[in-house]
């Protein structure tokens, strides 16, 4: 993990918390200016959504909002089921319209399935029947699984408009044309597309059902969010399925639907028949194979194991089991109506290692080959699986355009729900995408802004998942702690390593100069010249004391005594490094040596403190 990385971290958590505390002064703005006000708190928060009463802009087959309270139009059904128990058959699924539990829009209600466990079927006319013709057909409605959901579905019917069809008996059998929305049940979690074709030689009608959407439909069910689904059926016979105007399945009528449109050209020759001699077997055993003759199937496959000693202490005559004798009869016990009462017995402690009659253990027995069979060899009149001849399809036909369908003239629900209050609004069916993208912005469109601004901040989430699952914790303390942690490795110890790296570049070059052979000249040169003048500056200055001076050692001078005392108290790494230096100059017969000779001499053999100069010199080189 470099830099980059442990201040991306960072930087999200701290986006994270900002934006709860930022979250209060975000304003929304209303779809529709010219709506009425409804004033909407959404949350707490200090934005207001105005709410109108979608209104279609255009041509509508049907559309429904349910904010009038009434149910106007919709058709209880009366119906029983057939083939099932009288008491579950009937169409007793009760049916209220409502405001949503959560994130509701005062004034938008829906229709909203009560019970559980029951049939519910309702319906209503369209304003006209919708004739498949050259124009597209949408279908668009809004379903919310507040409670979540079970066992149960949510799709719609669009029933077939044929001069038998009656509101108040509509039931599982009611002749339908497209069948379309999310159903679940377990784990399978599904959005149908379903539409009856009817055969054109025979009439009858086939369902086809289209993929199901590649995409994860888990959340759509689970998340209790308010989710827009929408069908277009285009008159080029291709299809596309969205959910909250996303495109989540699309393709053809022709190519994309189970069973398949256009049946097949040739089928199986239903009077055919395979014949008797006709030999399927690619392998048969050899005949030509004998059975050893010292092979021998009366081997069992397991024998005692004659090696087996009987372990020490093994109790022949002991039972496994004996009668408890700390039970007693209980108080109640009745022997005429109970029987004789008898202890419950319990593994006996005296069989550590084993009671009752020995037996050896089991082993494999290594002559045992079991039943001999003949190898398998290829069979030479081996023919292939038989199959039925072909023959051209009576029944065969090519519908080039199955869009067009059989027109309706109804929307129905008839559901089973182990699951209650199943939320459904604003259905709408159209032929123009622009009516319908128009009425879920005036709908839909306000019940997720609303939805959004309710939502709790990134932190808040963070908290409430901690809530239930408390090992959260620890991976958050991890993530907060881990960009310092990396930061304090990375940072602090690099410079206190750098320092001591310093430190020592620092000795190791003063070392490496004062062994240098010019170097040490120069430095020589340079003692010789502040000691004469140092002399001269001494002579001018004291020559009428120069008796008292005598017995006195200048200033910053050292007795040799105390040079003595000063050389003792060296360090042993001083003297190695001084006597490092010496060794290396003896290697120079010439200059330094005769240079310092030369100025001991000069100093005269009274000179005391010419000599205690150079020598401290040495000493501190």
């Amino acid at each position: 993990m470099n830099f980059q990385d442990v201040w991306l971290l960072v930087g999200l958590l701290f986006i994270s918390v900002n934006a709860e505390f930022l979250g209060d002064g975000v304003e929304m703005e209303d779809f529709d200016e010219n709506s009425e006000e409804t004033s909407v708190n959404a949350g707490g928060h200090s934005s207001e959504i105005k709410y109108k009463t979608p209104q279609p802009i255009g041509e509508v087959y049907f559309a429904e909002t349910f904010d009038s309270g009434k149910l106007a139009g919709w058709v209880l059904s009366k119906a029983k089921k057939d083939d099932s128990d009288a008491e579950i058959s009937i169409y007793d699924g009760r049916w209220e319209i409502e405001e949503l539990k959560k994130n509701r829009v005062p004034g938008d209600r829906g229709l909203v399935l009560k019970s559980r466990a029951k049939h519910h079927a309702i319906s209503a006319i369209l304003a006209k029947p919708f004739i498949f013709a050259d124009k597209p057909l949408i279908v668009q409605y809004e379903v919310n699984f507040q409670d979540g959901i079970d066992c149960g579905g949510a799709y719609i019917k669009l029933l077939a408009d044929t001069g038998e069809l009656s509101l108040e008996n509509f039931y599982d059998k009611t002749s339908y044309t497209i069948m379309f929305g999310p159903d679940k049940c377990g784990e399978d979690y599904k959005l149908h597309f379903i539409f009856r074709h009817k055969h054109p030689k025979t009439g009858v009608f086939e369902e086809k059902h289209a993929k199901q959407p590649d995409v994860d439909l888990k959340k759509f069910f689970t998340d209790r969010k308010t989710h827009l689904y929408t069908l277009v059926m285009n008159p080029d016979d291709t299809f596309e399925v969205l959910i909250d105007q996303i495109v989540v399945n699309k393709g053809s009528l022709l190519e994309d639907v189970i069973p398949p449109i256009n049946p097949p050209k040739e089928i199986d020759d239903p009077n055919d028949k395979k014949p008797e001699e006709w030999d399927e077997r690619a392998k048969i055993p050899d005949p030509s194979a004998v059975k050893p003759e010292d092979w021998d199937e009366n081997e069992p496959a397991q024998i005692e194991d004659s090696s087996a000693t009987k372990p020490e202490g093994w109790l022949d005559k002991e039972p496994r089991f004996i009668p408890n004798p700390d039970a007693k009869k209980p108080d109640d016990w009745n022997e005429d109506m109970d029987g004789e009462w008898e202890a419950p017995h319990i593994s006996n402690p005296a069989c550590r290692i084993g009671c009752g009659e020995w037996k050896p253990p089991m082993i494999d027995n290594p002559k045992y080959k079991g039943k001999w069979r003949p190898p398998m060899i290829d069979n030479p009149n081996y023919q292939g699986i038989w199959s039925p001849q072909k023959i051209p399809n009576p029944d065969y036909f090519e519908d080039d355009h199955p869009f067009l369908l059989t027109s309706f003239c109804a929307l129905g629900l008839e559901l089973w729900s182990m699951t209650s209050d199943i939320y459904f609004d604003n259905f709408i069916i159209c032929s123009e995408k622009e009516i319908a993208d128009r009425w879920a912005a005036d709908g839909w469109g306000l019940k997720i802004m609303v939805a959004n601004a309710n939502e709790p901040g990134v932190l808040k989430q963070l908290m409430a998942a901690a809530q239930e699952r408390p090992w959260l914790w620890l991976i958050y303390f991890v993530t907060a702690g881990l960009p310092i942690i990396l930061l304090t490795s990375f940072c602090w110890p690099k410079k206190v390593i750098t320092k001591k790296y310093e430190d020592a570049e620092y000795k190791k070059t003063d070392i490496c100069k004062s062994q240098t052979k010019g170097a040490l000249e120069q430095e020589v040169k340079e003692q010789e010249v502040k000691e004469e003048e140092v002399k001269e500056e001494k002579a001018a200055r004291d020559k009428p004391v120069d008796s008292e001076e005598e017995k006195k050692p200048a200033d910053g001078e050292i007795p040799e005594k105390e040079e003595e005392g000063e050389l003792g108290e060296k360090s042993e790494e001083e003297l190695e490094i001084v006597e490092g230096q010496e060794e290396g100059n003896k290697s120079n017969k010439s200059g330094s040596e005769d240079e310092m000779k030369e100025a001991d001499e000069s100093t005269g053999p009274g000179d005391g403190p010419g000599r205690s100069v150079r020598k401290r010199r040495v000493r501190k080189d």
